[in-house]
């Protein structure tokens, strides 16, 4: 399984994508973060940047600012250029969630490498990546902005690495057995009775049906208690003089 995975950004022109894209990242627990030439030489400590990256400054902290896409890709194994359109030359394109399931089973050093916000990739970028992922999007707009490619792709490469699992599923609660709900069956009856809305000479079928919605409520003791509790309280107001 790979353990480097590097975000790589090209030229990014607006400082709020750079902190956007480390809050991305951090959510979906990834670390490493180059540019490439962004627009601003001290964009990593701009105010908007780190407004944006919202709790993920350390991601900020640690980034590197280099001069080419070679000098990012230094160690990186396996370089996957995104696109909106695949390109008539290149690497392969591929869905997102396809290739990584395949990568995610070898030992690459991944870099996922992101284009500026107005021109993307060039060609000369896009040629130096192993496969070119293109986010399946609406036919008719598939325009993504930075960080939310950034999000999408961080969440899809971390659920092809395992994901982080499903919190603890907390104990479910003790059910009521069957003798605490005829119980609370038995004092319904009597409260329904009570205040007149049950007629003990034509039950019909109240007290069975009843019966089923307790069963598939899976009642606990507690709201046993609480449902015998409010019987209790029918009982006394059905009994009281009107």
């Amino acid at each position: 399984m790979p353990d480097v995975t590097r975000f790589i950004l090209v030229q990014t022109s607006h400082p709020g994508n750079v902190g956007a894209a480390a809050r991305a990242m951090k959510v979906m627990g990834f670390s490493e973060l180059v540019l490439v030439r962004p627009r601003f030489a001290d964009v990593l400590v701009r105010e908007e940047t780190v407004a944006m990256a919202s709790g993920a400054a350390d991601i900020l902290t640690r980034a590197r600012i280099v001069d080419t896409l070679a000098e990012a890709l230094e160690g990186v194994t396996f370089a996957c250029a995104t696109a909106m359109t695949p390109r008539d030359f290149g690497p392969p394109t591929q869905a997102p969630r396809e290739l990584f399931a395949t990568l995610a089973a070898g030992d690459h050093a991944v870099g996922l490498v992101f284009g500026s916000e107005r021109h993307g990739l060039s060609n000369e970028d896009v040629y130096r990546c192993h496969a070119v992922l293109s986010i399946p999007t609406a036919p008719g707009y598939g325009s993504l902005n930075l960080a939310q490619a950034v999000q999408l792709l961080a969440y899809e490469w971390r659920q092809a690495l395992g994901g982080f699992g499903a919190p603890p599923r907390a104990a479910d609660p003790a059910r009521a057995d069957g003798r605490a709900v005829q119980g609370l069956l038995t004092h319904w009856q009597e409260a329904l009775v009570a205040i007149g809305f049950l007629d003990p000479a034509a039950p019909k079928k109240l007290m069975p049906r009843l019966n089923q919605l307790f069963n598939r409520a899976g009642l606990t003791p507690e709201e046993v208690h609480i449902l015998r509790g409010i019987a209790k309280a029918m009982l006394e107001r059905g009994r009281s003089p009107r």
